[in-house]
């Protein structure tokens, strides 16, 4: 697409001596400007060493030197394109009769390219376009007030009669970061995977938490006055937000300290956030949502600002358009497709609370319009009662309030629904819900719908995902819950991130950063990994697929455990197996319930056994074990229907059935009161702290009631949780195997 700088592509470059000089010059001079600004790149000395300057000087003009040089892999885009007809079929000829030095003269005629018209608004180019030519919308009284204040806000200065960039966007963490150039070197140490972290600060508003980093330690001290790197009108009208909600101290707020953390484009994995289902973790979750949505929002308006600028650049020398990108760095601002922000969320319940937040806290000089909110509404909210009414029969019939517990209920209380893609897109007074993914700068979606698209695309060559190879900040919300749901999926959606496309998709390819052709936006991609708790899944996502250059930050946070929320005079066995390595552990687990437990169980006269686990893989290996020993047992897993799970129940508390198989995912989802347990056995430790008490408390009043745990040593994560983190040091480094909690 390329705007309306396409035709200008064409044109030939004279290859007079006084040009070479010129272009020899201008080398020298960008090697100069790499090597000053290696420590704090910038646009204008960032990304790497363009083609031409890869070729060696040539020592003597009358000398002819043959010089081999390799195809990048910005070359061979273009050869790939060069095999087509059009404008970049024709550029890709101009080009290589440039190096070679042919003029169009010493061939018949002179082709003038001309630029394809693109259909839709897919490329990023058109970020301008959609910025400054909306929908047509009703004039505001402050409107000319407030396209003076956007022209403050995103004009270039003047500095000494010629236009340059604002010099406190040059050193944003924005421009520093995605500016910078990986040497060879910095990419092999990336590829090992190997993090050292060095520094630890202790977080605030904790006593029990702290942030630990790799790189250089994060500075404390922000300064104020420079709006914490966000755009001033952000800012201003977050900040009015939160005085208007009773705040008095932004600085020192919890968003705020967030937001810092986020602007240092760090890889951030925080999994032991109270999320908002939990008693008291409203506050605390919506400051950290009101922290990323402010940093994604500043993202891409910042890269909409610096598209712009350089358009605006490049229109008034129209003629040397495209001279000054083939041999300047500083306008190589685009990715292959539009999308820079990708938020996945669980389920669209939440979906709904993001979304209406973003709408929130974008100023209302940018939301002049909302399209589609009625749609969004419609699909996404719902209007549940505690107390409804069911008619049947002529009568009115109410029904009780649910006894689930209140977190399940803030949880489960919407729309359950975890199928779902919103694409969202920002222009300069509007936000266009439901946007096409090509043309959304905001992808909100649950990993199962991405999922979908991704297996689409593999069955039918003509769709793709390619809208996932420009994502440059990943934002994963309430990953705890996702785990929950399948967590292969995430892993399959981090994967599919930042490869390079297929297609075009209308992306002038001259303005591309060469990080992203050299296949190195993974190493630039920022993500960001919110959950309630840690375990190995979430930590070997983190380690293997977030690669990102800038370097790691996490939370660590001493447990205080959840045996006090333990109501009843249990006597509580923790019995540990031991284990020589992780791949052997699932076989050590299940050697030591066949051989030191089940036996106890299956002689005893009394039923009433439940055994609790929490992977459903360990399900199905122990439930073909009871299958094979003839066991009296029931089940209910996650997979369980309705009409099984409610016989299992009943068989269960009369006393036909003497064990109950019982799955973790199958109380997440259901948070069934199980009646008849008078001895629990914890086969696996559950994954979320608050199963821990609600189990136990469901023995019934008896004059043994026991409680009997499994755990190795590797078990560490899910024990600090529920017995905290000084008894977890106890118990894994203790020499003895059987520990008793009453």
């Amino acid at each position: 697409m390329a705007g309306p700088y396409g035709r200008k592509r064409g044109r030939e470059r004279p290859k007079s001596e006084e040009k070479n000089v010129k272009s020899k010059q201008f080398k020298k001079k960008n090697g100069r400007m790499e090597h000053k600004f290696a420590c704090s790149p910038s646009p204008s000395s960032s990304s790497e060493i363009s083609s031409e300057e890869e070729e060696p000087t040539r020592s003597v003009a009358s000398e002819e030197l043959v010089v081999h040089r390799e195809s990048s892999t910005y070359d061979n885009l273009l050869k790939t394109l060069g095999k087509g007809s059009g404008s970049f079929a024709n550029f890709y000829k101009n080009r290589q009769r440039d190096e070679a030095g042919i003029s169009n003269s010493d061939e018949d005629g002179t082709a003038e390219v001309k630029e394809e018209s693109e259909k839709g608004s897919d490329s990023e180019s058109d970020q301008s376009d959609s910025m400054e030519a909306d929908v047509q919308e009703p004039t505001q009284p402050n409107s000319m007030e407030e396209d003076e204040e956007d022209q403050e806000d995103d004009d270039d200065l003047e500095v000494n009669g010629q236009t340059d960039i604002d010099s406190s966007v040059v050193s944003s963490s924005f421009n520093l970061h995605l500016g910078h150039t990986l040497s060879t070197d910095e990419v092999a140490g990336l590829t090992k995977k190997q993090w050292k972290y060095k520094w630890k600060v202790p977080a605030v508003g904790s006593s029990t938490a702290k942030w630990i980093g790799t790189g250089e330690c994060l500075q404390e001290e922000v300064d104020d006055s420079s709006c914490y790197g966000l755009k001033p009108k952000l800012f201003k009208h977050w900040l009015d937000l939160y005085e208007t909600s009773g705040g008095n101290d932004f600085h020192s707020s919890r968003q705020r300290l967030f937001f810092t953390l986020c602007t240092n484009y760090r890889d951030i994995i925080h999994c032991n956030k109270k999320p908002f289902y939990l008693k008291g973790g409203q506050e605390e979750d919506s400051s950290i949502m009101d922290s990323y949505i402010m940093h994604a929002v500043n993202h891409v308006f910042k890269t909409r600002d610096f598209v712009t600028k350089n358009e605006a650049k490049l229109a008034k020398h129209p003629e040397n358009v495209r001279e000054e990108i083939v041999n300047s760095e500083k306008y190589l601002d685009h990715g292959f497709t539009r999308p820079k922000v990708l938020i996945v969320l669980p389920y669209a319940s939440i979906a709904l609370r993001l979304v209406k937040r973003l709408i929130t806290l974008t100023p209302s000089s940018h939301k002049v319009n909302v399209e589609y909110t009625d749609r969004f509404l419609n699909e996404f909210d719902t209007a549940e009662n505690d107390v409804s009414e069911d008619v049947q029969d002529g009568e009115s019939l109410k029904i009780r309030k649910s006894s689930k517990p209140s977190d399940y209920e803030a949880l489960f209380g919407g729309i359950n629904n975890d199928l779902f893609m919103l694409g969202i897109k920002f222009t300069r007074r509007s936000i266009k819900l439901y946007s096409d993914f090509y043309s959304s700068d905001i992808i909100v979606a649950s990993p199962l719908g991405l999922v979908n698209k991704i297996e689409a695309a593999q069955i039918n060559k003509e769709k793709d995902v390619d809208y996932l190879s420009s994502i440059e900040v990943l934002i994963v919300d309430h990953a705890d819950v996702i785990y929950m749901q399948n967590w292969a999926h995430l892993n399959t959606v981090v994967e599919k991130l930042n490869q390079i496309p297929a297609k075009q998709h209308g992306t002038d390819v001259m303005r591309i950063r060469k990080w992203y052709l050299d296949g190195y936006a993974k190493f630039y991609r920022q993500t960001i990994l919110l959950g309630a708790f840690p375990n190995p899944e979430i930590n070997s996502l983190f380690n293997q697929f977030c690669v990102n250059y800038q370097g790691k930050v996490k939370s660590v946070t001493e447990y205080k455990g959840v045996l006090p929320k333990v109501l009843l005079q249990v006597r509580q066995l923790y019995e540990r197996f031991d284990v020589t390595s992780i791949a052997e552990a699932a076989d050590a687990r299940f050697d030591y319930f066949t051989k030191k437990v089940f036996p106890k169980i299956k002689d005893s006269l009394q039923g009433g056994t439940m055994l609790f686990i929490s992977s459903y893989f360990e399900y199905v290996r122990v439930r073909n074990f009871m299958h094979s020993q003839n066991a009296s047992f029931c089940t209910i897993s996650e997979y369980t229907k309705q009409s099984d799970i409610s016989r299992a129940r009943i068989w269960f508390f009369e006393g036909k059935q003497k064990i109950m198989l019982y799955t973790e995912r199958a109380h997440f989802y259901h948070r069934y009161k199980i009646r008849g347990i008078k001895n629990l056995i914890i086969y696996s430790l559950p994954e979320r702290k608050e199963f821990y008490p609600e189990l136990v408390n469901m023995i019934e009043e008896s004059d043994n009631r026991n409680c009997t745990v499994l755990f190795s040593r590797l078990d560490q994560l899910r024990l600090e949780r529920i017995i905290g983190s000084t008894s977890t040091k106890r118990l894994t480094s203790s020499e003895k195997n059987l520990f008793v909690f009453c």
